[in-house]
């Protein structure tokens, strides 16, 4: 028999506390618990938004926490007995589901016939093959918006070869003008095809795909690749390469490290200074912090002494200590900032005036990036971390309309987990 009650027999979830019910191989305890945080998301602009993430790796997962941030109800689907450890889980429920087990996947389609979202990180086809693809979803649900993101995208010659970050950078074109002159190109960690030419372009699709369906009442399926991303990302390097801040081999140009001051520069305690005075004006203000006549060095952009006076300021800078430079050019517009480590931020007062870390037990510093951007009326209120799979199993599918007898019985034939939590303190 199916396991999924009647629409009419659905329980009606209270709004503030859920009565959960854990289950340990037919030993049934009973549990209370407040409600997840993106259930009690407020003001916040995604507020009733509800979203379905199959667990993958670093690119879905801050997708996910984006939606989740802004007030989203993000469910992943686990693996159940899954033991890797997601960092970017804040906000979200986990089931833990088995979609070798048909009755697993009837869990997913469930689940997906009342959400908005579908967020997966699958090569091509594997979603068509537990027949959880889009034709198969979307018949049931036509307002659902699926959203695909992958590397190479679903379809091309790469569509089904596996990669990573730098693989995506290289084949976009963005690789070849990363680094050091005279030497390979260098990527710069994953951070531009995992998570801006991948998890922030998804996010706009998702974003667009519902203001759109405003209009048109219909979901759509979206095809995020990283490749496509970061080749959207490069625009500006792309159309702007005749103009003279390109023209030379990488690492010799205006903005890629190749003029003395747009670069950075280590300080007399090993540490380091970035300098970006591009405009005449902040270059006038560099040079006079730095103690030396403009009049006395070659012209801003006589790319023929760059060499010479990069090695001249780079002299100058090992002089002084981080911490001197940092009073030196205090409340200038020289357009000079430290190196900031990632363990100081918190301690940097521009990170305490505008709130860039908020407090993270599940963190390994005690602390997590702030949502961005900040909104006026709706601002973002970021859940708990420390997300462990299958630990909202029976929450979520007691939201879904499964009597408790029936999340028993997928429990019991190991169609789904439930994993006890113990909170962070």
């Amino acid at each position: 028999r199916s396991v999924w009650p009647s629409p009419n027999s659905y329980p009606v979830p209270d709004d503030n506390k859920l009565t959960l019910l854990s289950f340990q191989r037919g030993n049934l305890t009973k549990s209370s618990c407040r409600s997840h945080p993106s259930e009690q998301a407020g003001a916040m602009a995604l507020r009733g938004l509800r979203v379905v993430e199959m667990a993958g790796l670093a690119p879905v997962p801050f997708a996910g926490m984006v939606l989740a941030d802004f007030g989203a109800t993000v469910t992943r689907i686990d693996r159940p007995g899954a033991t890797f450890q997601d960092v970017l889980c804040r906000g979200k429920r986990s089931v833990a589901v088995d979609l070798k087990h048909p009755e697993g996947r009837d869990v997913v389609r469930k689940l997906c016939s009342n959400a908005d979202v579908l967020l997966e990180p699958f090569r091509p086809g594997v979603m068509e093959r537990l027949q959880l693809g889009p034709d198969d979803l979307c018949p049931d649900n036509p307002r659902l918006i699926y959203a695909r993101l992958t590397g190479f995208g679903q379809t091309g010659k790469y569509a089904q070869r596996a990669g990573h970050d730098i693989n995506y950078l290289a084949v976009s074109g963005l690789l070849s003008t990363l680094g050091d002159a005279g030497k390979p190109p260098s990527p710069p960690i994953n951070l531009l095809a995992d998570f801006a030419g991948g998890s922030m372009s998804c996010v706009m699709g998702i974003l667009l795909a519902v203001i759109e369906r405003q209009q048109s009442g219909k979901g759509q399926v979206i095809d995020a690749a990283m490749v496509d991303g970061c080749n959207y990302l490069g625009a500006f390097v792309r159309m702007s390469q005749h103009l003279p801040i390109w023209g030379g081999p990488r690492g010799t140009n205006m903005l890629d490290g190749g003029a003395p001051y747009y670069t950075t520069y280590t300080t007399g305690d090993g540490r380091y200074m970035a300098v970006g005075a591009v405009e005449p004006q902040f270059y006038a203000l560099l040079v006079d912090h730095l103690g030396l006549n403009v009049d006395e060095l070659p012209a801003q952009n006589d790319r023929q002494h760059w060499p010479t006076l990069k090695k001249q300021f780079e002299t100058v800078f090992a002089s002084k200590t981080q911490a001197e430079w940092c009073q030196i050019f205090e409340g200038s517009d020289a357009c000079v900032s430290p190196v900031v480590a990632m363990d100081e931020l918190a301690d940097q007062p521009y990170s305490k005036e505008r709130n860039l870390l908020n407090p993270d037990p599940s963190s390994p510093s005690g602390a997590a990036p702030a949502p961005a951007p900040k909104l006026s009326r709706t601002p973002a209120e970021p859940g708990r971390g420390g997300l462990v799979p299958g630990q909202n199993t029976t929450e979520v599918l007691l939201d879904a309309g499964l009597t408790e007898q029936a999340i028993h019985t997928l429990v019991q034939s190991g169609v789904v987990a439930c994993t006890a939590h113990k909170p962070s303190l």
